[in-house]
């Protein structure tokens, strides 16, 4: 299942805090363009590029910002209620190297699932959290501050627990499908 508002990415004209986010997750993927989705770049995502990080410092200063003064491009599509949201930033092109950046806000203090998808090129995926408790479920396990990287193929729920938190993910092509099942076997590299 798709929405509306996968199909558009922000006005960035209408949104001048959304253009220097892009501006800057364009230097980000300029750096990264040449790596591969998986549980090694999510290692080296977390060593390199985690807390402290420029980029990442600078990607959570944007996001909560935006989020907090309700700015209208951070997460503005409701999933299911206030509390699971998304939106698209930028539609994969070549400025961005064919990299989509889509939003994902989620808040829950329990377990709480999104929709199941698969990633058919993998994911790049920051981990923004409002509550320093709030985890993001990854295909390696629960993640606060840093980064999740699913390996082409990967499909699962996105869940959250312990808070509030944003996902900035970055889909090669945009590429992500709604068709996956659960009882569909994940990629032998796992």
């Amino acid at each position: 299942m798709s929405y509306e508002g996968d199909k558009i990415g922000v006005d960035l004209e209408k949104h001048p805090n959304a253009k220097r986010f892009v501006e800057r997750c364009k230097e980000f993927i300029n750096e990264v363009q040449n790596l591969t989705p998986g549980h090694e770049l999510e290692a080296y995502l977390n060593k390199n590029y985690g807390p402290g990080n420029e980029f990442y410092e600078d990607f959570c200063s944007y996001i909560r910002r935006a989020v907090r003064e309700d700015e209208g491009w951070v997460a503005t599509i409701e999933m299911d209620g206030p509390k699971y949201r998304r939106s698209k930033v930028a539609l994969p092109n070549e400025d961005t190297k064919y990299l989509s950046i889509t939003t994902v806000y989620m808040d829950s203090q329990e377990e709480y699932s999104g929709q199941y998808h698969q990633h058919p090129y993998g994911e790049i995926n920051c981990v923004i959290q409002f509550d320093e408790t709030a985890e993001l479920k990854g295909m390696q396990g629960w993640q606060g501050a840093g980064w999740t990287s699913p390996g082409p193929g990967t499909h699962h729920y996105p869940q959250v627990r312990g808070g509030a938190l944003v996902a900035l993910f970055f889909l090669p092509a945009g590429r992500i499908s709604y068709s996956a099942n659960e009882a569909d076997p994940q990629p032998p590299y796992l």
